[in-house]
């Protein structure tokens, strides 16, 4: 959708279940083999007593809205603010929603709120997307 087809509150979600196997593809893709994400032994030490999905992997799960619902293909993504508030673990379900909060048609920008929830409805990130919407 263009700029001018969104309005203030418009709001669109995705879900998914993280599994096991998301993380350790992502940890092949990014790199990032941190023992909080990959070893259960040395994980268990940690303040999160247990494995936990990278956070940004979480984050991609609104970049999934913003690229594929709203605005939608053709969205240029300009920045994110990020807050991770809780631990997402192997089988949380994660909804990521985005809802629009200020609209610039003039530079064609719009931002919105992103907000990911567990399956409990905890707050697991928390910020706000900047986007350039397609024309």
């Amino acid at each position: 959708m263009t700029i001018n087809e969104m309005n203030i509150g418009d709001s669109r979600s995705m879900a998914k279940t993280v599994t096991e196997t998301d993380v350790y593809l992502f940890a092949g893709i990014s790199g990032d083999f941190n023992p909080a994400h990959v070893n259960e032994e040395e994980s268990s030490k940690t303040m999160f007593k247990g494995r936990i999905a990278h956070g940004i992997l979480s984050a991609g799960f609104i970049s999934a809205v913003l690229a594929m619902q709203i605005p939608g293909p053709g969205t240029i993504y300009l920045g994110q603010e990020l807050k991770f508030t809780k631990p997402v673990r192997f089988g949380d379900t994660i909804t990521a929603t985005c809802t629009v909060t200020e609209l610039n048609i003039e530079k064609n920008i719009a931002k919105l709120d992103t907000i990911c929830t567990n399956q409990q409805g905890d707050v697991v990130i928390k910020g706000v997307a900047t986007v350039m919407p397609p024309k």
